[in-house]
This record gives structure tokens, sequence and C-alpha cells, in this order.
């Protein structure tokens, strides 16, 4: 498993980096990083409503991953509208409903298409105005992405091999009984120093010490709370993994499950904290 995990990280990661760093708004791949984005949403909507679907409740799955996209695309186009799309969502969702489904188990498939939405679609759209930040004419979105995914990949790794090498305080039993205090530990840490390293490699970033370590302990207190979150839901349906499209890892959304939280507490940071 380790070896799959190792060899999966080696070709995905580069292929993710050189999304980031040539396909924002002024790079010669755009808009290459918002297809990237939505191909990783609609595979993470798709698992999720397949996790949904085992544990049978019957979401609208066609619904949901339109939506999903349509999030990402308003975000492309700087996201004005994406308050009448959420809008839109509550609204034809029901009216889909009223239309096509039985009334028994209407209002749980409801929630749970909405949430789809909302859980992978809206958290996941922060990515595209955090890679178009700009200060003053420069560009600084490339490197905040860089730094919010390294920092939790960097988080779950660390997390991961803590655990194995010195685990053994359960965590949360009920929910992932592999998961132990000394991992969350190592994956906490493992956040701040990725952060402290990649603040001092990425050109563009220029902040107080101070502020790197509080967000990369953001980052590892949230990197987890995501993981720990769709590991909640997997467990309700009775199911280990996502999906098996990652060797060693699972599916996809069993890799955004981390970046679905940190990539919003990034973005908001940044533009409250220190813009």
């Amino acid at each position: 498993m380790i070896r799959q995990r190792v060899l999966s990280a080696l070709v995905l990661i580069p292929i993710i980096v050189v999304v980031i760093w040539f396909g924002g708004p002024e790079g010669p791949a755009y808009p290459a990083f918002s297809l990237l984005v939505a191909a990783a949403a609609a595979l993470g909507a798709v698992e999720f409503y397949g996790i949904l679907g085992l544990s049978r409740r019957h979401p609208l799955t066609i619904f949901g991953l339109i939506w999903v996209l349509l999030f990402i695309l308003v975000a492309h186009f700087e996201g004005a509208y994406t308050a009448p799309l959420l809008t839109s969502a509550v609204v034809f969702s029901l009216v889909w409903l009223l239309l096509r489904s039985p009334v028994e188990g209407a209002s749980i498939n409801w929630v749970w298409t909405l949430a789809g939405i909302i859980y992978i679609g809206f958290m996941l759209s922060h990515f595209i105005p955090l890679r178009g930040l700009e200060v003053e004419g420069l560009e600084v979105g490339r490197d905040w992405v860089l730094l919010a995914v390294l920092a939790t990949f960097a988080a779950d790794t660390s997390a991961f091999f803590a655990g194995r090498l010195w685990g053994s305080h359960s965590l949360a039993p009920a929910i992932s009984p592999g998961k132990t205090w000394e991992g969350a530990i190592g994956g906490f840490l493992g956040a701040i120093a990725a952060s402290l390293i990649l603040i001092a490699i990425l050109p563009t970033l220029s902040i107080p010490y101070w502020q790197v370590i509080v967000l990369g302990a953001l980052i590892g207190v949230f990197a987890q709370l995501g993981d720990l979150s769709e590991s909640m839901l997997k467990r309700s349906a009775a199911v280990k993994d996502a999906g098996k499209l990652v060797p060693g890892h699972g599916g996809i959304l069993d890799r955004l499950d981390s970046i679905v939280f940190t990539v919003v507490v990034v973005y908001y940071y940044v533009i409250w904290v220190i813009m």
C-alpha cells in the first residue's frame, strides 16, 4: 500500500504543480487550472453521490454534478453569480424532485443533493479566486494555491507516517479506527513545517513568520477535520474508500477531503488577514 501511495504521489503531484504554475489567468496554459479543478470536482461529486447510493439514499446525481460544475464555471468568470446559482440549486432541485421523485424519501434526497453541491462544488470553487489573487499588479495567487495544496499534502503524509510509527492512542475510533492522536500531532506539525519551507521558497509570498505559523496550524487542523468528515460519511455508508481511481489512496474524494476544507481556510485567511 505504501509503495502504491508513493508512486501515485510521484505521478500526480508534478502534474498538479505544473498546472497550478502555468494555468492561471496570466499563464500560457490558461484555463488549464480551472479545468483541473472542474475535473477533480466532477469526479469527487460522482464518488460522493455513489457513496450515498450505497446507503440507500437517492440524491439527484446528474443534477448535482451539473451544479457542481456550474460553481466552478461561475468562479472562473469572476464569481459574480454565485448567489443566484445557489438559489437556483435550491429551487430547481426541489422542482425536479416534485416532478420526478416519489414523496417518500424526497426530503432526504433533496438535502443530500444540495450537500454534494455545496460540499464539493462551492467549496472547491474557492480555488479559482485564490489562483487569481493579485497585489499591486503582482500575481500572488499561484503561490498561495501551491502553499494550500502542498501544505495539505504534507499534513496528510505526516499524519499517515507518524500514526504508523508512533500511533497508539485512537483519535476517533467510531469514525476512523486507524487514526491516532500521534498521527494528528504529526499532521499538525507537518503542515506548519511545510508552510515555513514553502514561504521561503515561493517567490511572491512575503509575510511575517508568525502568520505563516498561524496559517500552517490552521491548515494542520482543518486538513484533519476534512479527512475525518469524509470518513464519517463513508462510515455511515459502510464503505472503506470513496473509489479506486488513485492506487494506494482510494478515490478522488479521498484525496480531496482535506483540501475541500483547507482551500477555504487559506482563501479567507489571505483576503481577510493578510491582504
